[in-house]
Parts: structure tokens; C-alpha cells; sequence
């Protein structure tokens, strides 16, 4: 299809763009050629790409606040980029708008022992955090499974979870305070060092936001003190039933470990293959489940846990007896993606959340879907607080399979809200369930949740064309195309 014309006014309003963004931000900080363009036109949702307008990489707060304003100025749209890593198309790109990447954000700004907070730029990865307080003998808890590369802005803007998500919480449960930049240019703080703040709980509503309602620049977390000891059992089942039962019982028990972790059999055997972490392959399902603190109390646990997966029908039980052993157990789990991705040409990495007890449901209907699509899928989930993400591995390069892989991790999401749990767990909506955001709420809640949006960003310029459906009485002007149940996105004309 043949790109439009662009009018002579729109070529004076992109230069225009380009000239205030250059003053703001001088040197290499602005990129305009379309080749260097191209390393911007994903993020880890790769199936879908846009070369962006501009990027600018600024450096400073003010550099944000007066590139904001311009755009504001201008009409310009804005799309805020971390690292990249997001997998539900948070940082998809606009043809017609820049994209505000916060790379040059790097810097841990002051770390507070007393009061067990680090001040960061959202530029440092999450686990740049942990490496710079274990000295002493301090960590930070979110940890995704990308978080040697994902950044603590982007953590906000999705509220990433992790593997010890289920005792520590989400980013949410971990960040003080945030410096949040409006679309106009205004620089706010929201929260800091303290426990709590008086009034209304706005810093809930940043974190989790998308980059709906500001650029933040700046982000005051929790530091805790590392556990005295830490073991990992490592519990092979027949089936993956019996696994969602030991979950249940566990956590019926009263014990809530620091993180329990589910795999299938495909995943066990591409996670072995590829890190030799020591998984038993003669098993249906694996649980990890880690507990920390005083070494009584976990000793005590381990023993508790060991008895209650038996009486689940457990075939194979390891507990750690080494910190190396411990990082051995959860090498594989954090190796899961790529691992998976030596199976497959492609997959597509599912983000849903479901009441522990359908668990056992919902695997058997993810089973029968794999069988009506036929595509193989790879199941590895943060078992603990039913967040799944479900690997659907397929072929781009035969006609079809994306369209089928799509259609599929639809039907698994609305299988999650059919069963009392939500689309997204720590991946956030972004464009892949979008359109999709109708099957969790009516159209009350969708202009609610617009409305806040519209409080921060009246003109509809950051990140536009995320989260919200484009087609309800709420929405913007906008077109989509839907075929069997697979999103496609219109094509976006270019200045």
C-alpha cells in the first residue's frame, strides 16, 4: 500500500518538531533517520512494528517538561519508552507521534539504610537495584523474569510482578513515591520516602498507568533487608491437577511462601535443555516453592511443605541444601522464555490472572484449545497468586499461525475473566488486550477509568491507542479490524 502525500503543512509542523526538540535536547539526543528510527519500532511484542515519527533520549527532568510542552503545543503524540521489554505492546510505536525513550535515565540517585529507601531514575534496570544495595545486606523484591534488562519505569508503568511477587508484592506494594511530568509540563512529586501519604491515593493510580498519565523521571523505592536463609523445593508431580491441588493445600495451610512457581512438561524439558538446572523430566508438572526468614522458621516450613505435597501425590521432592542449589532451582524458571524460544520459531507469551481453585480448569481448557488451534503451548505461571502466562508457540512464516496464535490467547484471557480472574496479571493491556478490556468491564467502568486519564491528559496525547477499546461510547474517533478474534491495528499515516 502506498504511503500518503504528506501536505505541505504537516512537513512544516514535523520540522517544526524536529527544530524544538533539537534545542531542547542538543547533540545525538534527537533521531530523525529512518534507519536508526528502526531499532524503535517494537517492543517485546514483536508481532506487531511501526516506525516511530521521532525519538528523543532526554536526560533530564526539565529536558522532559519542555519536550512535553512542545508536544502539547503541537498536538504531537507521545509514546514513553524504557527498555523496551514490555510483551503487550506498551511501547508500540505511533507513525504520527514521537517516542520518548528514557535510556539516559540511568542513575541511582541516593540510597536511605535507615529508612530502607533507594531514590533511582527509571532508567535503572530493576535488578541494578538489588546489585547496588547487597552489600549491604539489602535487596529489592520485584523481580521479573527480565530484569537484568527491564527498567524500574517501566516496572511502574505496568506494575511488574515476579517470582517473589506472591509474600513481597507488585512494584505497587514497593514504590514510595514517584516525579511524574504531565503533558503540559508540569513537574509533580507524588508520594516520597514516608509509609503512607494524606489525600487522595494518586500514586496507586500512576503505577499500573501505561504511560496514560505522565512521564515519570524519578522513583523512591522499598529496600529490604535480605532473609536471614532461604531453601527451594523443587516438587515433580504426574499430573499437572495434582500440582494446582499441592498449590491449594499450601496456601490453605496458612503458609505463604516467597514464591511458587508452576511449569508443564514442556516448559521443564526446554528449561533443562537449556540450563541443565536439574529438573526431573520424567514428571507432568513442577511447582518451586521458596521460603525465607529466620532459619527455625524455615526449616520448620520445609518440613510442613515436604508432608503436605506427599499427601498431594508429589513423585519427586528436592530441597535445597546450598544457596548454589537454590539458584540452580530457580535458573531454569527464570531461563523459561528463551528457553522455550530454542522450541519454537515464534511464540507469544500469554499474561492472565485466575483464582488459585480454577486453576485445575483452566489448564484443562488451555489443553482443549491447544488441540482445536493445533499449537503447542508451553504453561509457566506464578502458581501462588494464579498469574499464568501461557507460551503459545508457532510459526510466523507459515500463513496463518500468528492470526490462529492470537485467536488462541484470546480465548485463554477470556477464559480468565469467565472464571472470576482478570486479563492481566504484570504485563499490563497495552494493545494486545485492548480490544479485549469490554469482556473484564461494561461501558460504566471503561468511562470511569477514562475519566482519570482525561483529568491528566485532557488533549489525549501520551501513549494514545493503549488500553482503551477504540470502538465504545467513551472512546475516541478511531478504526480497528477484528478477524477470529485476532487484533489488527489500521495503518497510521505519517506526516
Amino acid at each position: 500500500m502506498e504511503m500518503p502525500i504528506p501536505d505541505a503543512g504537516a512537513l512544516s509542523r514535523r520540522r517544526q518538531l524536529i527544530d524544538g526538540l533539537r534545542a531542547i535536547v542538543p547533540g545525538e539526543g534527537v533521531i530523525v533517520d529512518e534507519h536508526e528510527l528502526a531499532a524503535y519500532e517494537s517492543d517485546g511484542l514483536t508481532a506487531y512494528r511501526q516506525i516511530p515519527l521521532v525519538v528523543v533520549l532526554p536526560e533530564t527532568a526539565l529536558q522532559v517538561a519542555s519536550i512535553l510542552k512542545l508536544c502539547h503545543a503541537l498536538e504531537i503524540k507521545v509514546v514513553p519508552r524504557g527498555a523496551g521489554t514490555s510483551l503487550s505492546g506498551g511501547a508500540l510505536p505511533l507513525a504520527d507521534g514521537i517516542v520518548l525513550a528514557m535510556g539516559r535515565f540511568n542513575r541511582i540517585l541516593a540510597i536511605d539504610y535507615a529508612d530502607r529507601t533507594a531514590t533511582v531514575q527509571p532508567g535503572v534496570t530493576n535488578l541494578a537495584i538489588t546489585n547496588a544495595v547487597e552489600a549491604r545486606g539489602f535487596y529489592y523484591a520485584p523481580d521479573p523474569s527480565s530484569q537484568i534488562a527491564c527498567t524500574i519505569g517501566g516496572n511502574v508503568a505496568e506494575n511488574s510482578g515476579g517470582v517473589h511477587c506472591l509474600k513481597y508484592g507488585m512494584t505497587t506494594n514497593n514504590v514510595l513515591g514517584v516525579e511524574l511530568v504531565t503533558i503540559d509540563g508540569e513537574i509533580l512529586r507524588i508520594g516520597g520516602g514516608a509509609l503512607d501519604a494524606p489525600g487522595y491515593d494518586l500514586l496507586g493510580a500512576v503505577v499500573g498507568s501505561e504511560g496514560l498519565l505522565g512521564v515519570v523521571t524519578e522513583v523512591t523505592v522499598r529496600i529490604l533487608p535480605k532473609p536471614e536463609t532461604a531453601r527451594a523445593l523443587l516438587v515433580g508431580f504426574a499430573s499437572n491437577l495434582a500440582a494446582a491441588d499441592a498449590v491449594a493445600a499450601v496456601i490453605g495451610a496458612g503458609i505463604i511462601p516467597a514464591g511458587m512457581e508452576m511449569m508443564d512438561r514442556p516448559a521443564i524439558h526446554a528449561a533443562e535443555d537449556f540450563v541443565s538446572a536439574g529438573y526431573p523430566r520424567n514428571v507432568e508438572a513442577l511447582l518451586i516453592i521458596e521460603l525465607d526468614g529466620p532459619a527455625v522458621e524455615v526449616d520448620h516450613l520445609v518440613q510442613r511443605i515436604e508432608a503436605i505435597v506427599q499427601d498431594c501425590g508429589a513423585t519427586v521432592i528436592k530441597t535445597s541444601t546450598s544457596e548454589a542449589q537454590r539458584l540452580a532451582f530457580w535458573a531454569g524458571r527464570k531461563a523459561a522464555f528463551p528457553a522455550v524460544g530454542r522450541i519454537s520459531p515464534d511464540y507469544y507469551c500469554m499474561d492472565g490472572t485466575i483464582p488459585r481453585r480454577r486453576l485445575p480448569e483452566v489448564l484443562d481448557g488451555i489443553a482443549e484449545a491447544s488441540t482445536r488451534y493445533g499449537l503447542r503451548v508451553a504453561n509457566v505461571f506464578h502458581a501462588g497468586d494464579g498469574n499464568l502466562h501461557p507460551l503459545i508457540l508457532y510459526d510466523a512464516n507459515l500463513p496463518g499461525q500468528l492470526e490462529a496464535a492470537e485467536a488462541f490467547g484470546a480465548d485463554i484471557l477470556r477464559m480468565c475473566v469467565r472464571v472470576g480472574g482478570v486479563l492481566t496479571g504484570e504485563h499490563g493491556v497495552g494493545v494486545e488486550k485492548r480490544d479485549l478490556m469490554s469482556e473484564q468491564f461494561n461501558e460504566v467502568d471503561l468511562c470511569q477509568q477514562r475519566a482519570l486519564k482525561t483529568a491528566f491528559d485532557p488533549p489525549g496525547l501520551l501513549n494514545p491507542g493503549k488500553v482503551f477499546p477504540l470502538l465504545n461510547r467513551c472512546a475516541e474517533m478511531g478504526r480497528m479490524h477484528v478477524s477470529g478474534g485476532a487484533l489488527r491495528f489500521p495503518e497510521l499515516a505519517r506526516f
